[in-house]
């Protein structure tokens, strides 16, 4: 395969045998990366776990400390007296039959749902949609809950939810290329400690098998794990 001009310029500009310690490789990124939008910085955690077993699935949620330099678009699917609590927090769309139609129509420009328990028996029928975008309320992301207040105000000050895929790895983007080194350093942390901290009993051997941060279209950069503080 052909390698580009600028994967080249990348490629001379650190050495992609090394493993780097989170701050090294978060400098590396901003380095590297050469788009000419902000490009959001991932990050890929491949876990020692099978996911296929219901006693080793890895999900959950981790608040970004410097946010994710983004506009994040919530919907709060309540009942009436919910609604103007809500609003207050600074949820971008508010109601319930109206959005349930929309989204049956295929209305999906939104990144988190946000709903009250009393309304998830008629989210069901959208779980074709909704679940392969992730956008499927759930009560263990805090996303399912009685105080809606809250949990928009979370989410939209930097509140990520994630899960392992069918390979067992964890994908997460945790800011901005256009953020500090060191504040896109804490915000991977905070996920890669939360992630440490959820390690399930049945998971056997290496839980955290390797760690890699990248920006959009940019090549990856290796962590060297056992330089993470309380990992």
């Amino acid at each position: 395969m052909k390698i580009s001009k600028k994967r080249k310029e990348a490629n001379a500009l650190y050495d992609n045998t090394k493993s780097y310690t989170l701050l090294e490789a978060c400098e590396v990124v901003k380095k590297i990366s050469n788009t000419k939008f902000d490009s959001s910085f991932d990050i890929d955690v491949r876990l020692g776990v099978d996911p296929r077993q219901a006693n080793q699935m890895v999900r959950g949620v981790a608040s970004l400390p410097h946010g994710l330099g983004k506009t994040v678009r919530v919907l709060a699917l309540v009942t009436p007296d919910k609604e103007q609590e809500a609003k207050d927090a600074g949820a971008d769309y508010v109601g319930l039959d109206d959005f349930i139609d929309k989204i049956s129509a295929g209305w999906t420009d939104i990144d988190i749902i946000v709903a009250v328990p009393a309304v998830m028996a008629k989210l069901g029928r959208l779980g074709k949609i909704l679940g392969p975008r992730n956008l499927m309320p759930n009560p263990k992301s805090g996303t399912v809950t009685t105080e809606v207040g809250k949990a928009v105000t979370e989410v939209k000050a930097g509140k990520i939810d994630f899960k392992v895929d069918k390979t067992g790895i964890i994908h997460a983007s945790v800011g901005k290329v256009s953020f500090d080194a060191d504040k896109l350093s804490e915000n991977a942390l905070e996920l890669i400690q939360v992630l440490y901290k959820l390690k399930p009993s049945a998971a056997k051997g290496t839980y955290m098998k390797s760690i890699f941060v990248s920006s959009t279209m940019s090549p990856s950069v290796s962590i060297d794990i056992k330089s993470i503080p309380g990992i």
